[in-house]
Formats: C-alpha cells, structure tokens, sequence
C-alpha cells in the first residue's frame, strides 16, 4: 500500500490568507495614519519656526534702532576745528510730527485715538480676511551719529520709520512692513535744515518683512505705565511732555503663514482669534496660521536735556 507523499506538507488555507491581507491592510493603515499625523506636526512646526525665525530677525532691528532713538554725539576737544558737540538745529515742540525731532514719536491711528491731533487714518483692505484688520502702528526713531571725513556736515541725524502698507498679488491681499531712513541736512556753516531722503545713506519704503498682520507700539514711562496721552508734538502740552518721558517700548508683531496651516477653516460663526496689545486681536476663519512676538525694548537715550 502506497503513502501519501504529501501528508506532512504544511500550508495555508483560504482563510488564513484573507486573515493575513485584513491584518496587514490595518496595520498599513495605522502606519499610513501615524506618517500623516507626524508630518503634519512636522510641517506645523517647521511654519511656526519660519514665523518665529523671521519674527526676531525684524524684532531684533527694530530694538537696534529703538535703543538709538535720542542719542547725541559729543566729539569733546579735538584737534579737527569741528565743535565739540553737535551744532543741529532742534525742531520739535509744538511742530507736526513730520518736521519733528523728537526721539520716539508712535502714531496709533485714528481708530485708536479718535480724531486726536497726530493721528492717522489705518490702511484697511476691503476683503481682508482678518475680520475688521486696520494695519498698523507707525514709529519715528530720531538718533544723532558723526562723521569726521563730511567736512561739509560732520554731525549727522537721522529719521527712521516702520510702517505697514497693502499689498495684493498671487498670494492674496495681506499687509507688509517697510522701513525708511532720512538724513537731516544742515552744513556746518547754516542755522538751520531741512529733512532730505537723497543721501547716500538713506532709503524710502524698503519692504522688510512680508504677510504682516498687526504691528502695535506701546510707550511705557519710568514705572512700566503706559503713557496717557500718547507721546507725540502738537497743540496738546501733556503729550508734548510725555516724549521725554518714555522708558521703554512694548512691541508686538503679528505675523500670517505664506502656506495653509489648518487643514479646514473654522467653523461658521467661531472664527479663530490672535490677541495684540490690550483689547486689540483680529478675527480670521482661514487656514493661514498667525503667531506673534512680543518684547519690551528699553530706551537709553531718553531723558534730560537735549
């Protein structure tokens, strides 16, 4: 009697096979599902580092230039027949706050201050998708420097000014901020000057940051109160005598994602909400990301005489 050959062969059968494909397709799925999840977090975070890398690149000069604001150059005796002090005529006081000189001068902004002397009407843009958006606070920082080899102006001063302006291209309508330096002109042999942006130095409306969504500037005095009324020159004496007395700037700036952040917008009726200074925020329902950076720069120059 012959035996099977094939008794002791072992396989599988059917059903183990259709075991097997349902296992492995749940497990490809949960790895599938834990890739997706892991780099979406990746993604996420590398968005929020772009924001905040970029963020303290504009943080970091704009507290250069803050810190500046009101310094004065003292040459002291010399051996150059220059003054030993700068020889600049002063304008401030009572002036507009384009003729002024005064080191730190902030325009918050009709919508902050009303119809207040030194204020300006914010740029909105129809269709933005922060609900109500009005950008931004603007900032004038006046500092002296020198040059001993402009044997025609050796003491030099200079404006600058951050602001935020519209912009509308392929990547939507979103606001940017620019920087500008003026030079004050007034030779050596004059009593008095005027404010020029044709100097070798000087530059008008440099974008230096993109997809900004608030900038605020708070002025602080000598106890980390902010000052009322806002610093700035004019009619109104208080004001007028808050610009020395500022101590430090408390500054915020907002910034949006260049690409999609969430996967859905927001629920109808709960847009997502970004908090600024005081009971200032922005309501948006898309899925762009906003971050802010807050720090508070210290003056050094402010105070005393001029």
């Amino acid at each position: 009697m012959k035996k099977n050959k094939f008794k002791n062969i072992a396989g599988l059968t059917l059903l183990e096979m259709l075991i097997g494909v349902v296992i492995s397709s749940i497990m490809m799925g949960a790895i599938y599902t834990t890739y997706t999840v892991v780099n979406n977090s990746y993604s996420q975070v590398t968005e929020r580092a772009k924001i905040s890398r970029s963020g303290r690149d504009i943080v970091e000069m704009m507290m250069r230039d803050i810190r500046m604001a009101g310094f004065k150059y003292m040459l002291g005796t010399n051996t150059l027949g220059l003054p030993n002090r700068s020889y600049l005529e002063f304008v401030g006081g009572d002036t507009t706050i384009a003729e002024s000189h005064d080191p730190i001068i902030i325009e918050k902004g009709e919508s902050a201050l009303g119809p207040a002397e030194g204020s300006y009407s914010k740029i909105e843009i129809q269709g933005h998708p922060d609900e109500g958006s009005k950008c931004c606070d603007r900032i004038h920082i006046v500092y002296d420097d020198f040059n001993q080899n402009d044997t025609t102006q050796p003491y030099k001063r200079y404006k600058i000014t951050y602001y935020a302006a519209p912009i509308t291209d392929g990547d939507g309508q979103r606001y940017a901020a620019y920087k500008s330096l003026i030079s004050w002109s007034q030779p050596i042999d004059s009593e008095s000057g005027t404010w020029v942006d044709n100097c070798p130095e000087c530059y008008v409306g440099q974008k230096i940051r993109d997809h900004i969504v608030d900038m605020e500037f708070v002025p602080l005095d000598a106890e980390g109160r902010v000052l009322s009324p806002l610093p700035r020159p004019g009619s109104d004496t208080a004001a007028r005598d808050n610009l020395y007395k500022i101590r430090a700037v408390d500054l915020i700036i907002t910034f949006r994602s260049k690409s999609n952040f969430y996967k859905f917008k927001s629920a109808s009726g709960k847009p997502r909400y970004v908090k600024g200074l005081g009971d200032r925020g922005h309501d948006f329902d898309d899925t762009k990301l906003r971050d802010s950076v807050v720090v508070t720069i210290h003056t050094r120059n402010i105070g005393g005489g001029i």
